[in-house]
């Protein structure tokens, strides 16, 4: 039987840059990981008085979402756009219920408790949302670009699934989805036109709501957590002791950092003084123990694996393989952005992790999967390109002839 491509052709190789900056960075959150939780943990008998508490489950969770990330490199990702259905509605049925039956922390029901392993489906949600939207938008082809054929079904779609979201709640995430598909959605060839009308109907429905809310009740919109994280964006000395704490000893341990840093484990903020320094806050103690030189170092590199995704994205062959690398890679910067941007002041704190780099077993296993699947990707494009490798002999030579992104 006469094969299409030789035996050799038949898997590319993955985007081996990309691997080992997420490996890298990977380890880099587990090392952080301990800086700022060894001290926490060896004090309090909540954790057995184990200054390794955390980093023995992050490393468990590392080498599963390692394992994980393998199994989707392998997993050519055509086959996500067969099965991404039967994941889709699981994932749906998986946020209706947890705002029932699931764990509360910090009042919201965000988590599945099994045992002493918390399952989030929000994050779930985020790599299934990536995959539905990447699918629909393929099969939609130039109808997408109709209103009511194309970007109104997608926005019920995504609709569905941020509410469901902020039924927990969990405005963060909620907010992250949206943006993702967002992101999508533009690099699908929507309708820029379209796209400005529903966000600006969008926001004058939420001003409406807000204005119609404080007119009933003042008090109870004005004393609520949400709105005293944006008092303490806009002043951060107004409530030090209450709402502004979080980012007031966030700022200091950036401050405190300088330009060198002082030095790893020898963080101040991280003892008792910044919540959560191994979570939602572990960017303030890199930029406290490494300065900032240490932290423009790290940039750099997480831009440099953000930029790495984006291209495998725009080399891939066909329209659903570069939708599916723009959500996966545009969800990891999103994150990333409303973490670094929360804790250094640019934006209101929303509490979420810093993709690779925070402690946490699920968003780990899902960015460390769907790296998994980018990199299925490099490697179909990279197979691609190897078939059409240059004779030698002949000097024949053979140019790139697809356009993965639809004019707008």
């Amino acid at each position: 039987m006469k094969r299409d491509t030789p035996p050799l052709l038949s898997k590319g190789t993955p985007d081996f840059q990309l691997l080992v900056l997420t490996l890298l960075l990977v380890g880099f959150g587990v090392v952080m990981v301990f800086s700022a939780s060894s001290s926490l943990a060896a004090v309090s008998e909540k954790y057995n008085y184990d200054a390794l508490y955390f980093v023995k489950r992050q490393m468990m969770w590392a080498v599963i979402g390692f394992v994980a990330m393998l199994v989707a490199m392998n997993i050519p990702y055509s086959f996500y756009k067969k099965w991404f259905i039967p994941f889709f509605i699981v994932t749906l049925i998986m946020l209706a219920l947890v705002p029932y039956i699931g764990k509360d922390l910090n009042g919201a029901k965000s988590w599945f408790g099994v045992g002493s392993i918390g399952i989030q489906p929000s994050e779930l949600a985020k790599i299934a949302t990536v995959l539905y939207l990447a699918a629909l938008i393929t099969k939609k082809g130039e109808v997408f670009r109709d209103f009511k054929r194309g970007l109104f079904p997608v926005m019920i779609i995504v609709g569905v699934v941020v509410g469901l979201i902020m039924l927990q709640p969990d405005f963060g995430s909620a907010m992250i989805l949206a943006m993702t598909a967002g992101i999508i959605v533009i690099a699908g060839g929507a309708n820029m036109k379209h796209i400005f009308n529903c966000a600006f109907v969008g926001l004058l429905g939420v001003g409406a709501v807000l204005g119609m809310s404080y007119l009933i009740s003042p008090d109870k919109l004005t004393s609520g957590y949400k709105f005293g994280r944006i008092q303490s964006w806009l002043d951060p000395l107004h409530d030090i002791q209450a709402s502004s704490y979080n980012l007031v000893e966030s700022l200091k341990a950036i401050s405190h950092g300088g330009w060198t840093g002082a030095g790893f484990g020898q963080g101040i903020q991280k003892l008792l003084y910044l919540p959560y320094p191994y979570n939602d806050f572990i960017f303030a103690v890199i930029a406290e123990e490494l300065g900032f030189i240490g932290t423009t170092m790290f940039l750099i590199v997480y831009a440099y694996l953000i930029w790495r995704g984006l291209l495998i994205a725009l080399r891939c062959p066909d329209i659903y393989g570069t939708l599916v690398g723009v959500g996966i890679i545009g969800n990891i910067a999103v994150q990333a952005f409303i973490n670094i941007g929360g804790v250094t002041r640019t934006i209101p704190i929303t509490g979420v992790t810093l993709p690779f780099i925070s402690y946490g077993g699920t968003s780990l296993l899902i960015t460390m999967g769907s790296i998994g699947i980018l990199l299925s990707i490099s490697r179909e494009y990279m197979r691609a390109a190897q078939s059409k490798t240059p004779n030698r002999k002949s000097g024949s030579s053979h140019k790139k002839d697809y356009q993965p992104l639809r004019p707008v």
